[in-house]
């Protein structure tokens, strides 16, 4: 079993982490806090908690926000101390069959593209008419509500097949490869879309890479190590064959960056150890979208020649760019060379989804946090809400729908390229 008490052991009980956990936050209770978690784990390790159903269902509790690790004053990795304890529980009571399928596709891209080809033909036509019913109520600013889940339905075709694997530029200075995540491959695609016009906007040479999997974070976050061991060397291995020729591999999912940098490093050093020289080379070039965007291009400067937008936006910090790697400012400012921004009352605050598991056995968390963050975004003077990552788009998507809030949700990239459509339509009309 993982040392748990090499980390439990430096908690101080200071108690900064709660006022900001989200699993406190809808379920105050001492022992769904970090350091609350600590103590079980240690418990556990040392042989004194019994890792049974309520142990299992406390442990399953937690939306690893990363607002603990943020605010630490020891910096404790208490996600990756609950990712640990989730292999254990996979281990004596086993993963849902539906899990375990779901997981499957994630390893074989070929099913997946299967699976989404099929569920694009076969969404229902009362699905379809909910959201022909959605968008004309919406023209009359008129709240829409679902009866159940609001979820991203399949698109036609996949991101990785619309597009050829090279898109030259003219006179490229730079050269990039996309991993676009699994939500914006088959059901956001207009992210990708988004950034390829980006790029092109800005003559960068695009590389896709056609057989990339998934990063493995849904596996990671419920506790298939076995499945999450097999993707972290399928894509070591296949970023290795081009890492020489890109100068980064830039990544439009805040969930999919941290795995590929931080999630990697630390399952890596823990449990395959022999990898990590290889992975330090291929964390050294993977950055989010407006990361690289805002860092090592001129986009800023291009983007503040160009009409300003009648939209107005409120910006939702994505919990794996904001408090695992601090990007904040990115985004935001260049948004702001076309946009006038309104901040909602707290962008850093989680917006619920909390990975598979949440979303489904545990649904009643996601939807109270979900409903808090709704309301918060509900009181904002804007037109649009925008995240980098396509997990807080299904989440905050569905509440906005069950407070009444008529708000589009965007990409930050969707947003940049509606800004360079408004200066091509212009000069092509």
């Amino acid at each position: 079993m993982f040392k748990f008490n090499e980390f439990s052991d430096m908690c101080i009980k200071c108690g900064k982490c709660i006022p900001g956990c989200t699993i406190h936050r809808v379920n105050p209770d001492e022992a769904t806090s970090p350091r609350g978690f600590l103590d079980l784990l240690k418990g556990v390790e040392e042989g004194d908690i019994p890792l049974d159903k309520n142990a299992k269902d406390i442990f399953e509790s937690c939306f690893l926000c990363n607002q603990c690790v943020e605010i630490c004053p020891n910096s404790l990795p208490t996600d990756f101390m609950i990712e640990n304890i989730r292999a254990e529980i996979a281990k004596k009571y086993g993963i849902a069959w539906w899990k375990r399928a779901f997981f499957y596709l994630l390893k074989h891209r070929w099913a997946y593209d299967l699976v989404s080809k099929l569920g694009f033909y076969f969404q229902t036509c009362g699905f379809k008419i909910e959201e022909e019913k959605k968008a004309m109520r919406s023209r009359f600013s008129l709240p829409m509500l679902h009866k159940g889940r609001l979820l991203p339905y399949f698109r036609q075709k996949t991101f990785l097949k619309k597009y050829p694997q090279r898109i030259e530029a003219k006179n490229p200075q730079k050269r990039v490869a996309i991993f676009i995540g699994c939500m914006a491959n088959y059901n956001y695609t207009e992210v990708g879309d988004a950034l390829i016009k980006v790029l092109k906007f800005l003559d960068i040479d695009i590389f896709i890479p056609k057989k990339q999997l998934c990063c493995g974070a849904p596996a990671y976050f419920t506790g298939d190590f076995k499945t999450v061991r097999e993707l972290v060397e399928y894509n070591i291995t296949y970023f290795e064959s081009f890492i020489d020729e890109v100068d980064a591999i830039i990544v439009p999912e805040a969930t999919c960056t941290a795995m590929l940098k931080k999630d990697y490093e630390e399952f890596i050093t823990y449990h395959m150890p022999e990898w990590l020289e290889r992975h330090k080379k291929i964390k050294s070039k993977i950055f989010g979208t407006t990361e690289w965007l805002y860092k090592y291009t001129d986009l800023k400067e291009r983007l503040a020649n160009l009409p300003r937008q009648k939209e107005r936006i409120t910006y939702h910090d994505a919990c794996h760019f904001g408090k695992v790697f601090n990007i904040r400012k990115e985004p935001r400012s260049l948004i702001t060379q076309n946009y006038q921004i309104n901040e909602m009352e707290d962008p850093d605050m989680c917006c619920g989804f909390g990975g598979i598991t949440i979303q489904s056995e545990k649904f009643h968390l996601a939807r109270k946090e979900g409903l808090i963050k709704a309301e918060m975004i509900k009181k904002v003077d804007a037109e649009i809400v925008s995240a980098e990552c396509s997990a807080c788009r299904m989440q905050i998507t569905e509440h906005l729908d069950k407070v009444g809030d008529n708000k589009k949700f965007m990409h930050p990239l969707e947003l940049i390229a509606k800004a360079i459509d408004s200066i091509e339509n212009r000069e092509n009309g």
